[in-house]
């Protein structure tokens, strides 16, 4: 399979006090439960991101690798470019109430 983005999710309107919302990309892989558990979350949120699909062997997961430091694993989930982690670290920043700030308009 080839590597793509997949889908942008979660879409909410846009805020109109003139606020950004940050850029949300999340690289995953079909199948991969950690990637469907942090997908959901997301999706929870109501935030909008972007979903890219990065199997093993193809150029988004290269990308991955790259911009999270060489971490091989998905998910890796970018914040305004900004590496985060994958999904544990997701539900950590969830669990330790600082995900909504992370994730609401800049």
């Amino acid at each position: 399979m080839i590597g793509h983005i997949e889908a942008v999710r979660g879409m909410s309107p846009p805020h109109s006090d003139g606020m950004r919302m940050p850029k949300i990309e999340i690289y995953t892989q079909p199948g991969c439960p950690y990637c469907i558990r942090a997908v959901a979350l997301l999706e929870k949120k109501k935030v909008p991101f972007t979903e890219i699909n990065a199997p093993h062997g193809t150029q988004e997961r290269l990308d991955s690798r790259e911009r999270s430091g060489g971490k091989t694993t998905v998910p890796q989930i970018f914040v305004d470019g900004k590496g985060i982690g994958g999904c544990d670290d997701l539900f950590a920043l969830e669990r330790s109430g600082k995900l909504d700030a992370l994730l609401q308009a800049a």
